[in-house]
């Protein structure tokens, strides 16, 4: 997580209306740190690059706000808040062409989550669009694979309730703030879906749903996907928006075939002429993304070093058992630090004590410790 002092001016910066992604992303690089731009006068920012209108939109919320009491009444919520230069940030996310500076997270998201599916369709659904959905959303959570949607009536309500059924984990990504949550029947499932995976948002906490936030959020569902699935799209649907973002950002599109008398059909049926994966069952899916083995490729990926004092030590670590005194002067680590990291490495599952303060690497042959998008 950021330092304090630094964090508080993403949040500022995030709250400024006109100024998205590109455009701080532009300022980091010209001033070098949030906190410098935030402090910049305008002759500064327009030297920058930065137009008149987002200049005076900066100008304006600077006079207005309290940082520091901004931050702590976010904080304070119990929203944490990411940024790119956050390990935590999606990996996945991070790769599209303009990731959210900021992301709100109400829950947690996990390394498991990288193996993830978003799920989408009309907020008009059929008894069809709603029965295929539980049963498909329920045999990929099952096989391991996260669900994201968008919180929304209709298909995207019923995937996070199948993946929580399932005894699975699901991400809501939000077209409105953590702390308006929209619609407001789904006050209780939002609930559920932080207490087994997380909602998240682009947005400051009390940003209402406004209209135009929901398709730009759609790229989030995307980019935190290794493929979408449209179950019900009629010719308009908000759904297509999401499959459009997925194929612009190199992620899979798969469908599920409807009636072709069925107006929720139409949407889904066209991107299926235009070459999204038809879709019979969950196995259809977990095969194109080379996801039938979830749980080991989650397993290999928490094995992987964090730091390193994890990387030094996993490479003189063997079957033999090794000493944490000669494990300290082979890595040169001091025997405090060893022992540290080899307590996390234990609970990892990538090194195992054997007797008096003696270790073996946990590590199973023919794994590969490396990474694996899928």
């Amino acid at each position: 997580m950021k330092a304090v002092v630094d964090l508080q001016y993403w949040v500022g910066f995030n709250i400024v209306r006109g100024i998205g992604p590109a455009k701080f992303r532009a300022l980091l690089d010209y001033f070098g740190s949030a906190q410098a731009a935030w402090a910049a006068d305008e002759g500064a920012l327009r030297q920058a690059g930065l137009d008149r209108r987002a200049t005076q939109s900066l100008l304006r919320t600077r006079q207005a706000i309290d940082l520091p009491a901004a931050l702590e009444e976010i904080e304070s919520g119990g929203i944490k808040i990411l940024t790119w230069d956050d390990k935590e940030y999606p990996l996945y996310l991070k790769e599209i062409a303009d990731p959210p500076p900021v992301l709100y997270v109400r829950g947690d998201i996990q390394t498991r989550d990288q193996w993830a599916v978003a799920v989408v369709g009309t907020r008009r659904s059929t008894s069809y669009g709603k029965h295929v959905t539980h049963q498909l959303v329920g045999d990929l959570a099952r096989s391991g694979a996260t669900i994201v949607s968008g919180m929304a009536r209709g298909i995207d309500g019923v995937a996070h309730r199948a993946a929580l059924e399932a005894g699975g984990r699901t991400l809501a990504v939000l077209g409105s703030g953590i702390s308006q949550v929209y619609p407001p029947e789904h006050r209780a499932l939002a609930q559920q879906i932080a207490s087994r995976g997380a909602l998240l948002s682009e947005f400051p906490p009390d940003t209402p749903p406004e209209a135009g936030n929901f398709p730009r959020r759609n790229r989030i569902i995307s980019g935190l996907s290794l493929g979408v699935l449209v179950v019900e799209a009629g010719r308009k649907s908000g759904a297509l928006i999401t499959a459009n973002y997925a194929l612009e950002q190199g992620r899979d599109v798969f469908a599920v075939p409807g009636n072709i008398n069925a107006r929720s059909s139409v949407g889904t049926n066209r991107i299926i002429q235009e070459g999204a994966t038809l879709v019979l069952s969950a196995e259809d899916i977990l095969r194109e993304l080379n996801m039938t083995m979830v749980a080991e490729k989650v397993a290999t990926q928490l094995a992987l070093p964090a730091t390193h004092e994890e990387a030094v030590l996993l490479q003189l670590l063997s079957d033999q058992p090794c000493h944490v005194d000669e494990l300290s002067r082979n890595s040169g680590l001091g025997v405090a630090q060893v022992t540290s990291a080899l307590t996390m490495m234990e609970l990892k599952g990538m090194a195992r004590q054997m007797d008096r303060m003696n270790y073996v690497s946990a590590r199973e042959p023919g794994i590969e410790y490396g990474t694996d998008r899928g």
